[in-house]
């Protein structure tokens, strides 16, 4: 009776002749990079606005902005209350103003850094990448 994992090492053991490749990646694309780029700065952002939302959530849950309130409220009279400046919508501004920022930078960083690879590879030769077929 074979089992599945007596078939696995005899797969496993069965030497295969893997043919390898060394190849040179001595330019990138600079469109794709950007899109690339943009892509992941999306993610971010999503993951930004949720992260925050999820804090602030955190935060008016264990009534940690009430004893702020109480804090301020002892030494400024009751005219400082800090539950004024943090409500959703205001962490909800910030964080897609936060988000909306971060899209651009990154958007432009990756921009950047396709350009400085383009241009160092003219000095240095490119990066040899190993390839292997099973």
């Amino acid at each position: 009776m074979s089992t599945v994992a007596d078939k696995l090492a005899r797969k496993s053991s069965s030497k295969t002749s893997a043919k390898q490749v060394r190849l040179r990646l001595v330019y990138v694309d600079f469109w794709s990079a950007v899109k690339l780029a943009f892509l992941a700065a999306i993610a971010l952002a999503i993951v930004t606005v949720v992260s925050f939302v999820l804090i602030y959530l955190v935060v008016q849950t264990t009534g940690l902005i009430d004893r702020a309130d109480e804090f301020f409220g002892s030494f400024s009279d009751g005219n400082f209350l800090l539950s004024q400046f943090i409500s959703l919508p205001q962490v909800l501004a910030f964080a897609a103003v936060v988000a909306i920022l971060n899209l651009v930078v990154v958007t432009v960083l990756g921009a950047v850094t396709a350009g400085i690879y383009n241009l160092a590879v003219k000095v240095t030769g490119g990066l040899l990448v190993g390839f292997t077929s099973n």
